[in-house]
């Protein structure tokens, strides 16, 4: 890329030169994840708890056709606030970029994004995965195919329990993605601690993580993604979560909402059926991944 179209902020872009640890970040949850003022407050509160913990938090997004790898407090507040911020996923960055067109990116564009600068830890929220129905719909999230090929590890509280777990997890196996379960052998569904199902490795620790992404190295098998899950410490009532999905998924055949605008239908869905509870949980959860993900950058960094 050239240096009009990548941008790192003076604070990114200090870490990579002095090789100090830095976590990535997705900015979809800033724009289309969490509703405002909450959005901005949330992704400050997100990036100081990265410096806390010891790494510098590099928030991607794409505004006015310029890669931000890191953005000023100024462009968060563009991100969380501007109603012409699009949702872009990795086969969308040309387009946005040549256009001068500003988007917030996706796990699979973050992710890409990130790799590029030489990021290679990332916090996330849950990854999308497989859409239920995919058997006819043909309904795949494009973070599956980018981590398929990407050298990253994300930090994440499983996959979006709106999805088809199940089938989820059979593609990572197929696409040969990594996955461990941070003091769990139990896959997390996002909202849910437990989707029910099982993880066959289970890690205790940043450093144990740290090591695993060294034989990755060594063994050459970087080549796809490593994903840590982190389940979210306090789930939502699952009798309660299983009833508004299920008015979810009711609501969008119904509207005939498809692609990639379900997730933010349904998420939208869960936080008005839930009266704010899923978005406490969703906070909780960002929050989580990116202190944990700060440790495991840090313990790389050493």
């Amino acid at each position: 890329m050239n240096s009009y179209e990548f941008v790192p902020s003076p604070e990114v872009a200090a870490a990579l030169a002095s090789g100090k640890p830095v976590v990535a970040l997705e900015s979809t949850i800033i724009s289309h994840g969490l509703p405002r003022p909450s959005n901005l407050e949330v992704a400050r509160e997100v990036e100081s708890i990265v410096r806390a913990h010891g790494a510098t938090p590099a928030t991607i997004a794409i505004l006015d056709g310029k890669v931000c790898i890191g953005l000023t407090d100024e462009q968060l507040i563009a991100i969380a606030n501007r109603d012409d911020i699009a949702k872009a996923s990795s086969r969308d960055l040309a387009i946005i970029t040549a256009t001068g067109k500003s988007a917030a990116t996706t796990v699979a564009a973050t992710a890409h994004l990130a790799v590029l600068a030489g990021i290679h830890i990332f916090a996330t929220g849950g990854l999308g995965g497989v859409h239920r129905g995919a058997n006819e719909s043909f309904d795949e999230s494009a973070d599956l195919t980018a981590l398929s090929d990407l050298d990253i590890t994300v930090v994440c509280a499983g996959v979006k329990s709106i999805l088809d777990v199940g089938a989820t997890l059979e593609r990572l196996e197929t696409l040969a993605i990594g996955l461990v379960g941070y003091k769990t052998t139990h896959f997390p569904g996002f909202y849910l601690t437990d989707s029910g199902f099982t993880i066959e490795h289970q890690v205790n620790s940043a450093d144990e993580i740290a090591q695993i992404i060294k034989a990755r190295h060594a063994l050459k098998t970087d080549l796809h993604a490593l994903i840590v899950a982190n389940p979210v410490l306090k789930e939502m009532d699952r009798t309660r979560h299983d009833v508004i999905l299920k008015s979810g998924l009711a609501g969008a055949a119904k509207n005939g909402i498809i692609g990639k605008a379900v997730t933010p239908y349904l998420l939208e869905h869960f936080h008005t059926a839930s009266e704010g509870e899923s978005l406490k949980v969703n906070i909780e959860i960002i929050k989580s991944n990116s202190a944990l993900a700060a440790d495991i950058a840090v313990a790389v960094a050493k």
